[in-house]
């Protein structure tokens, strides 16, 4: 399988005060030049909350970090790709907790301040020993410049082609905070959660209930709206670590809510950025959804459109298709009336009334051609609520990187 690398898109944002990262190649990967070991290091403790797939198949590091989240005193994560540590048993199991017990020795942290990522090939036990190494080496190269933070989201992924970075500040009781996050996610991508690996690190103090409650709100409207073949993985994770080190008191009322809106960014910058990277895609699709009785029927008509392979095809040829759109939405398990639904494709009108309305077809493929990203907007006139959705389109080279992933 051969994955080509594309520059970071989005400028590296600055870690917050009190943290350090790094990644490196410890021979996880075949390849030597893809890191595959990471860390990230509080100076002080952090209260921290974690969000978790919702597949009832679930990796060891899942269940490791579900049962220690939410909570105080988190000093560390140690991150490994190229061995998801799914599927694995007891012995699964045990291995993360020795992972954690190796970055605690090794950066002189508490035994129970560590958690753990991982991410890569189902149902092989993971190399310990070069995990162990590759920590080791790890540990001497933690810093808070550019090329750490890079070496650290690059420690995290497996078919992706580029790191996902998102950053954000805000001000709290006139203290300024920054907010970091990186992500990786390229395939295996289902909502709830949407398959990814995640970690948001803020120097802002927070409640660890406060801290769970808005990565819970974040997550589902972000990393829960994206969709790249449907497939919910067994190891979805977003790590929030929260270490006060802005030295303001914890986060209340306006200031807590401004925090919130820079959670929601820093997580909407990221799953977008999973949608854009989906493997093989050449169109990013963006799906809006309005005029529903409720979110949760926004989402069920907007995931219906998003998983459509034949909806993803279509966008792949530029071709303006809006039966295959429209039955998507119908076929969705949300009840409306199909005379009061409005199609538009990249602002061009399509549908309305029951019956598609003339158009330039052409125009409207040189639209999609044009441009990375393809805009659908479905408004079903039925009420006040709307999601935004994204996806990506499926390629010949999905298929080949999927079909070569484990040979």
């Amino acid at each position: 399988m051969s994955i080509t690398e594309t520059p970071i898109r989005l400028p590296i944002p600055p870690l917050p005060r009190g943290f350090r990262v790094a990644g490196a190649h410890a021979g996880l990967k075949r390849n030597p030049t893809r890191e595959d070991v990471a860390l990230v290091l509080s100076d002080r403790p952090a209260a921290a909350a974690g969000v978790y797939t919702t597949n009832l198949v679930f990796a060891a590091p899942v269940a490791f970090d579900r049962a220690r989240t939410p909570g105080t005193g988190f000093r560390a994560i140690a991150v490994n790709s190229g061995n998801a540590n799914a599927c694995t048993g007891a012995r699964g199991l045990a291995d993360s907790a020795a992972m954690a017990a190796a970055a605690a020795a090794t950066l002189g942290v508490p035994g129970d301040s560590v958690l753990v990522l991982s991410t890569g090939i189902i149902g092989e036990f993971l190399p310990l020993e070069k995990i162990k190494a590759g920590i080791a080496l790890v540990a001497g190269r933690l810093g808070g410049d550019a090329d750490a933070v890079v070496t650290a989201a690059r420690g995290m992924l497996t078919t992706d082609t580029r790191p996902k970075l998102a950053g954000s500040s805000f001000s709290a009781g006139g203290t300024p905070h920054t907010l970091f996050g990186m992500a990786k996610g390229a395939a295996m991508v289902g909502p709830r959660m949407a398959t990814m690996l995640g970690v948001i690190l803020t120097d802002a103090a927070l409640a660890p209930a406060d801290a769970q409650r808005l990565l819970g709100e974040a997550t589902e409207r972000t990393f829960n709206c994206v969709s790249v073949d449907g497939h919910t993985s067994t190891n979805d994770t977003v790590l929030l670590l929260a270490n006060g080190a802005a030295g303001a008191p914890p986060l209340a009322g306006g200031d807590l809510e401004a925090f919130a809106a820079a959670l929601h960014a820093a997580c909407e910058t990221l799953a977008r950025e999973i949608a854009d990277d989906g493997e093989g895609a050449t169109h990013l699709i963006r799906v809006e959804v309005s005029g529903c009785r409720t979110r949760d029927e926004a989402r069920l008509i907007a995931r219906a459109v998003a998983d459509s392979p034949l909806v993803k095809t279509a966008i792949h040829g530029a071709d303006p298709n809006w039966g295959r759109i429209v039955s998507a939405a119908g076929y969705a398990g949300v009840p409306f009336d199909p005379d009061r639904l409005v199609l538009r494709l990249n602002g061009t009108l399509l549908f309305e009334h029951g019956q598609p309305v003339a158009f330039d077809a052409g125009k409207v493929s040189a639209s999609i051609k044009a441009a990375r990203e393809t805009l659908v907007e479905l408004d079903l006139h039925a009420g006040p609520a709307s999601i935004r959705f994204h996806s990506s389109d499926l390629t010949a080279e999905y298929v080949h990187l999927n079909a070569d992933y484990h040979t």
